[in-house]
């Protein structure tokens, strides 16, 4: 579950990731308090505004992001994107301390929040590629959302508790100085090995991400199944604010209703991690019980029955967005991994300006159950859409179990990830180089006595070899070079005994049959 830690760079940004997110949830549970009941008289109209402007440039800048995150370095910019939300953050938490806060100026804070997320948001999720190995990616993005949602649990708890004690104001300045833990984990990781991007300038590289989306329509049917519950069915600020104010709650309780859906969003993503790998299916079966759950917590009757609902909410939507997070990173090609993950962002988010102001809207006009049911709908039509897909594109059927025939089993005519599954690759442990040893004692006296070796002439061990062979006692002679018997071996001739000598083999036909050396003897005199 927990196998992507084992990376010490990964460790680094998981810790500073941690302490900012829990400072990033503080900060989102006060802004849309102060916008809520400190600055309009309970309009969850003006928060579905709020949050229309800081995801509509996710939208709007998603071709330029998502080609910044390929072509530059992804740790430089996190550092920009990092400082300039910290200032975000201290500037609008002096601006409530002080007093001069007005409506306006929340709308500014989130347009300007929205431009820098809009950069930050695919350059940080590709980061993990650079961290860790491609079999662990999807473990990693699983351990991002665990990470996320375990600040939920935290993050709107302490705003909502120092919201009552020190004031709204103080969170925002509160969670500028969480920014610093992950810019010194970046700063830790000035000398990692990073993959260069490519430098190409050609026009099209701008619509790269959308051409390679197109042309996978596994990624079309993800990205719309994202889009739908992104838009109509995530939208827990307005949700979980006017079911605290329907049920006569304070900010305390607001706090409280963000940490509880925090339990099931946290449960999601630790099951998520345990994953080998993201499967569509998941991603279907989560959207319907997003859509069971959102109906459950609009029938709750009591503040803590809501509450309890909530986790489901949570377990839901966590499994939703983990898996398709990680479909989408593990299966498309890295050089476009940044363009991909920028368009998915911006159809998750990017849905919220259209979403959020009608969920708003429904909520200020008939109530907040309705607008639960509002998301309860979306998720059913998001399931039925991917549950479609699998039907009359991938062939899915029920088959009878091969050795239980009352069990009934899901076979694809193609199965969704099979043809474009990511080839796991392994981390490999490097031998550091061993230093070359140096000579203790050197002199020109050990230089100029010291043997050195020649290489030797390829014919010098050719007659070398050739000079063993013969007086090799073991050493098999073939039939026509057979040796004289011993008693002619010694045999001089003399000066009137004509001298003899031995002619050439006579070359062999090739339908003559080979003479057998078993059983011959050498010939007499």
């Amino acid at each position: 579950m927990f196998r992507s830690l084992a990376s010490a760079d990964y460790r680094i940004w998981f810790v500073g990731a941690l302490v900012s997110n829990i400072g990033a949830w503080m900060q989102a549970t006060a802004q849309n308090w102060v916008v809520l009941t400190e600055l309009t008289a309970n309009d969850a109209l003006a928060v579905g505004i709020t949050m229309a402007l800081q995801f509509a440039p996710q939208l709007l800048l998603v071709p330029i992001t998502g080609l910044i995150a390929d072509r530059f370095e992804r740790r430089r910019i996190l550092m920009v994107t990092q400082t300039c939300l910290m200032l975000l953050g201290l500037a609008l938490g002096l601006l409530l301390i002080f007093g001069h806060a007005q409506l306006w100026h929340l709308y500014g804070f989130a347009l300007a929040l929205g431009i820098v997320n809009a950069v930050d948001t695919p350059a940080r999720q590709t980061f993990v590629a650079d961290l860790v190995s491609g079999s662990d990616m999807s473990n990693a993005v699983a351990l991002n959302s665990a990470s996320f949602n375990a600040a939920r649990m935290i993050g709107p708890a302490v705003a909502g508790l120092l919201i009552v004690l020190v004031g709204s104001g103080w969170v925002f300045v509160i969670n500028a100085a969480t920014f610093l833990a992950v810019l010194v984990s970046l700063w830790l990781l000035r000398d990692m090995k990073v993959r260069r991007m490519p430098r190409v300038s050609s026009r099209g590289q701008f619509v790269a991400g959308f051409r390679y989306v197109a042309g996978r329509p596994d990624l079309v049917i993800v990205f719309v199944i994202v889009f739908i519950i992104g838009a109509f069915g995530m939208n827990f600020p307005i949700f979980s604010s006017t079911m605290a104010v329907e049920f006569g709650r304070g900010a305390g309780e607001y706090g409280l209703l963000n940490s509880i859906i925090a339990i099931g969003s946290l449960t999601g993503a630790l099951l998520a991690a345990r994953r080998e790998r993201a499967r569509m299916r998941v991603i279907i079966l989560a959207s319907g019980f997003f859509g069971v759950a959102a109906l459950l917590a609009a029938l709750m009757p009591t503040f803590w029955s809501f509450a309890a609902s909530t986790i489901l909410i949570g377990f839901g939507a966590v499994t939703i967005l983990t898996t398709a997070n990680g479909y989408v990173q593990t299966t498309t090609e890295p050089d476009l991994r940044g363009r991909v993950m920028a368009l998915y962002m911006a159809i998750l988010v990017g849905g919220t300006p259209i979403g959020a102001p009608i969920v708003g809207a429904v909520a200020a006009q008939w109530g907040p159950r309705w607008a639960l049911g509002v998301a309860a709908i979306a998720a059913g039509v998001a399931a039925l859409i991917g549950l479609g897909w699998l039907v009359f594109a991938r062939g899915m059927h029920l088959a009878r179990h091969p050795q239980v025939r009352w069990r009934p089993v899901l076979q694809f005519a193609d199965a969704p990830t099979a043809a474009i599954a990511v080839i796991p690759t392994r981390p490999v442990h490097v031998v550091p180089a061993q230093p070359r040893p140096v000579p203790e004692d050197f002199s020109e006296q050990v230089a100029l006595t010291s043997p050195i070796a020649l290489p030797r002439h390829p014919l010098a061990d050719r007659e070398a070899s050739t000079h063993d062979a013969t007086h090799d006692p073991t050493h098999h002679v073939p039939p026509h070079h057979e040796p004289l018997p011993p008693e002619a071996a010694h045999h001089t001739p003399s000066q009137h005994e004509p001298s003899r000598h031995v002619a050439a083999p006579r070359p062999r036909s090739s339908h003559e049959p080979r003479p057998s050396n078993a059983g011959c003897r050498p010939a007499a005199e």
